[in-house]
């Protein structure tokens, strides 16, 4: 959802600096996703999608949110609630699941570490 997310988001974007953060972090988060998909293959798992009711909230937020106020402030906003969502998600996953390999887990601290990085980045335009 990261890339969808930053895909919805950017051409609502001003600031050429804010827009550079944003592109270069969803350069990042393909490169996970791809990491993540390499991990799906090597154990014969198809993963899942978000859920369609996810995917269609967080469009809706988006959307409502860009509708009535187009600003640099409003996507950060909705950018540092996503990241933090996703923070709470994985934090939870790998407390759900304690015994996933070590590369997994390597690979859940990656995103949690973006995500991070994301919501600092994020602060000078709240």
């Amino acid at each position: 959802m990261g890339v969808t997310s930053l895909n919805d988001v950017l051409d609502h974007v001003s600031d050429g600096h804010m827009r550079d953060i944003l592109q270069e972090s969803k350069k990042v988060h393909e490169k996970l996703g791809n990491e993540t998909h390499k991990y799906l293959n090597e154990y014969h798992d198809q993963g899942k999608e978000p859920a369609v009711t996810a995917k269609m909230m967080s469009w809706m937020k988006t959307n409502a949110k860009l509708g009535g106020e187009e600003s640099d402030r409003t996507v950060a906003d909705l950018i540092t609630d996503g990241c933090n969502m996703g923070v709470k998600s994985l934090y939870r996953y790998l407390h759900q699941y304690p015994a996933a390999s070590a590369s997994v887990q390597k690979l859940a601290e990656k995103v949690i570490a973006e995500e991070e990085h994301m919501i600092k980045e994020m602060r000078e335009y709240l």
